[in-house]
C-alpha cells in the first residue's frame, strides 16, 4: 500500500496538524474571543460595585471584586424605581410577557393555516396574496408606527395593551415560513389522498398538514416571541402614555435616562440610584426569557433549520 493511501486511510483525528490548520484554528479562536470576551465583561459588571468600577480596579478583564451582595444591592435599587416604592421594572417584565405570548399565539393561529392555504389550496388571488405576504416582510416596522398609532388613537385605545398584542399578531415572516414548509416538506399526494377520504380543507390542515409540522411551529413561535419581545418603536408610540404598561424594551430606556451617568437632571430628584452594575443587571434579566425560549425549542429550532431544503 502506498504512503499517500495509508494518509488518505489514516483517521481524521490522528493527522498531524499542519501550519495551515493550525492558523485557521487560531483566527476562529481570536474572533471567537472578540465577541465572547464583551460578554462575558458585562454579565461580570452585574456582580461589581460601581465605587470599585469608578475607581477602576477591576482587574483582569473587569472581573474583579465580582460579589452575590452587589447583585442583591443592585436588584434592590432596581425594583425601587418608580413611584409608590417601585414595581415598576417587574410591571414591565410582565407586561412584556404577555404581549410577546399573546402576540405569538396570534402569530401562530394566522400564520399555519394562511401558510398551508397559499401553499396548497388553489385559488384566483393567490399569486397577489404570496406577493403581499413578501412585501409586508420586508416592509420596516417604522413605516407602519404613524399609521398604527393613529388606527389605535382613533378607538381610544392608546396605552392600552391589547391593541399592541393584536398588532403583534401580525406577522408576516410567520407566513412565509409557513408557506415555505408546506410548500416544500408536505407531499401533494398527500393533501389529495385527504380530499379523497372526505375530508374538508380545514379538517385536512387540522387533521393531517398540522400534526406533522411541529418544526414549523416552533420557528413560528420562536421568532414571533424573539421579535414581540425586542420591538421597541410599537410600544414607544402606543404605551408611553401609560408608566404602567411600558415593556421592557422601552423601560431599559427609562433606567438609563434616569442614571446620574446620563441625566444627572432626572437622577437628583430620584431616591435610587442607577449606575452601570444596575443597568448591566437589567439587561441582562430582560435577556433571561429569550434565553428560556432559544433553550427550549433549541431542539426543534435544529430541525427546523431545513424547513425548505430539497432531497437530492
Amino acid at each position: 500500500m502506498s504512503t499517500t493511501n495509508v494518509e488518505t486511510l489514516r483517521p481524521v483525528g490522528s493527522r498531524r496538524w499542519g501550519m495551515g490548520r493550525i492558523a485557521r484554528v487560531t483566527v476562529m479562536l481570536v474572533v471567537a474571543g472578540m465577541f465572547i470576551i464583551p460578554i462575558v465583561g458585562f454579565i461580570a459588571m452585574a456582580f461589581r460595585d460601581q465605587d470599585a468600577v469608578a475607581a477602576g480596579s477591576d482587574g483582569w478583564l473587569g472581573l474583579g471584586g465580582l460579589s452575590w451582595d452587589n447583585v442583591v444591592y443592585s436588584w434592590s435599587q432596581i425594583t425601587g424605581f418608580g413611584p409608590g416604592g417601585g414595581g415598576l421594572f417587574q410591571r414591565w417584565i410582565l407586561n412584556s410577557l404577555i404581549l410577546a405570548i399573546v402576540g405569538g399565539v396570534l402569530a401562530l393561529v394566522a400564520a399555519m393555516p394562511a401558510g398551508y392555504a397559499l401553499a396548497r389550496l388553489r385559488f384566483g388571488s393567490r399569486r397577489f396574496w404570496l406577493f403581499a405576504t413578501l412585501l409586508a416582510m420586508v416592509m420596516p416596522n417604522t413605516v407602519l408606527v404613524i399609521p398604527l398609532f393613529l388606527e389605535v388613537n382613533a378607538i381610544g385605545a392608546v396605552g392600552q395593551l391589547w391593541p399592541v398584542a393584536v398588532i403583534m399578531g401580525f406577522f408576516p415572516f410567520g407566513v412565509y415560513l409557513a408557506y415555505i414548509h408546506f410548500m416544500t416538506t408536505m407531499p401533494p399526494e398527500l393533501v389529495e389522498a385527504a380530499r379523497i377520504d372526505g375530508l374538508g380543507e380545514i379538517q385536512t390542515f387540522l387533521q393531517v398538514a398540522l400534526p406533522i409540522s411541529k418544526q414549523a411551529v416552533a420557528l413560528v413561535a420562536f421568532f414571533s416571541f424573539v421579535a414581540n419581545w425586542t420591538n421597541f418603536f410599537l410600544p414607544l408610540a402606543l404605551l408611553t402614555s401609560n408608566q404602567q404598561n411600558k415593556t421592557i424594551s422601552i423601560g431599559i430606556q427609562e433606567l438609563i435616562g434616569a442614571s446620574p451617568l446620563f441625566n444627572a437632571t432626572v437622577a437628583a430628584g430620584l431616591d435610587v440610584k442607577l449606575y452601570m452594575p444596575q443597568l448591566a443587571l437589567a439587561t441582562v434579566i430582560s435577556m433571561i426569557p429569550l434565553l428560556i425560549v432559544f433553550l427550549g425549542a433549541q431542539r426543534f429550532l435544529i430541525r427546523g433549520q431545513t424547513v425548505g431544503a430539497v432531497k437530492g
